[in-house]
């Protein structure tokens, strides 16, 4: 089950960054697009669930939700959604993909776990992989706006990646409490801080939107990718570790750019298909009971792996 589910959210966050990219340069200002996409999404599955009787509204008070809504929403994709202004949606996807390495980098620096040579080599194959997308862009003189568009996904993917070791803990605390409602409520306190950025830095003039790829954008993003997409991601979180739904940055890449080229006519050379191969080989690498699957062909699931608690 945990296999199928990751299967499905690694084709939904594959989609979601043309998505952003097509409402975007619509003309929908990038923070006020990114917040009304969480706040909606998270407050009709918050709803969902309270009507469920599988959450109580107090959840909305605590500290942790907003903690975590900081990091994995608000810093996340406030990045992400200015940075596809200027980069193509499929850098945006593969500098994406630093997060498990940050991940794995916080988990052994700060939390003191220990990492097998085996994961540290997977993620610094990935990273290169990394490199090769974006040393091109640096050679011939990018754009200072390309590179800081660059930059700024890579900040992001820091506070990701802080945000999802977080969660493991929120997770832990909150037990009794379905992961489903707990990803709603992170996630209208990272559309809220989305919304009130835009209300301070946009302006929201929407004379010259180009309606149509610009709200299909939001629906599309609100729906699917964040009230499924962001709600399988917890799921399996809660029932592996931080660092294995995170390797979904690593899927995505390849059906981003690849999407990207063909749908968009984004300039794909073949340089970034070496680095998304490289990044793709990191993953496996990194995942030793994916390469124990795949030697077995296939058989029996080896997705679901146990972790010690984050914290004590």
């Amino acid at each position: 089950m945990v296999g199928i589910a990751f299967t499905v959210m690694c084709l939904i966050f594959g989609t979601t960054f043309l998505a952003i990219k097509i409402g975007v340069e619509a003309g929908m200002p990038p923070f006020l697009s990114a917040g009304l996409r969480f706040i909606v999404a998270g407050a009709l599955m918050f709803a969902w669930m309270w009507m469920k009787g599988k959450v109580n509204i107090s959840l909305l008070w605590r500290k942790e939700m907003l903690i975590t809504g900081a990091g994995l929403t608000f810093g996340t994709f406030a990045t992400l959604y200015w940075a596809e202004q200027y980069v193509s949606s499929g850098v945006g996807a593969i500098l994406s993909a630093t997060g498990p390495l940050m991940i794995m980098l916080m988990q052994t620096a700060l939390l003191r776990q220990k990492t097998s040579a085996r994961m540290i080599t997977g993620c610094l194959i990935g990273f290169a992989g990394v490199v090769l997308v974006v040393l091109p862009g640096v050679s011939i003189g990018g754009s200072p706006l390309w590179l800081w568009g660059c930059i700024a996904v890579l900040v992001g993917e820091v506070c990701y990646s802080a945000g999802a070791i977080y969660s493991k803990k929120v997770i832990n605390q909150f037990k009794e409490t379905n992961p489903v409602a707990i990803n709603a409520a992170q996630m209208m306190y990272g559309g809220l801080l989305l919304s009130l950025l835009s209300a301070v830095t946009e302006s929201w003039n929407m004379s010259a939107l180009d309606w149509v790829p610009a709200v299909s954008s939001v629906i599309y993003l609100t729906v699917v990718g964040s009230m499924v997409g962001h709600s399988l991601f917890y799921w399996i979180m809660s029932r592996t570790n931080p660092l294995f739904p995170a390797t979904w940055l690593y899927i995505s890449p390849p059906i981003a750019v690849g999407l990207g080229a063909v749908v968009y006519n984004e300039h794909v050379s073949w340089i970034t298909w070496i680095g998304v191969a490289l990044v793709v080989t990191g993953l496996l690498a990194m995942n030793e009971k994916v390469m124990d699957w795949l030697k077995r062909g296939g058989r029996k699931s080896p997705l679901v792996q146990t972790s010690k608690p984050l914290v004590k």
